[in-house]
């Protein structure tokens, strides 16, 4: 596991989130950094707007 994970999970932990929501969390940047094929830590607010529009166009997912 790479630290960067192991600090959003402690941090959900930390909020009480559920460990369902916790995974569909880990899934998503999973998938985020996926589709840019780099590090969540590599990426930044001008990719989130490419990924969103992304979602939204290619995948036809509602806003």
């Amino acid at each position: 596991m790479t630290h960067l994970r192991q600090i959003m999970i402690e941090e959900l932990r930390r909020r009480s989130y559920a460990e369902s929501t916790i995974d569909a969390y880990i899934h998503t940047v999973e998938h985020f950094s996926r589709h840019f094929h780099r590090s969540p830590d590599q990426l930044g607010p001008e990719h989130i707007r490419q990924y969103q529009a992304a979602l939204l166009t290619r995948w036809k997912l509602s806003p």
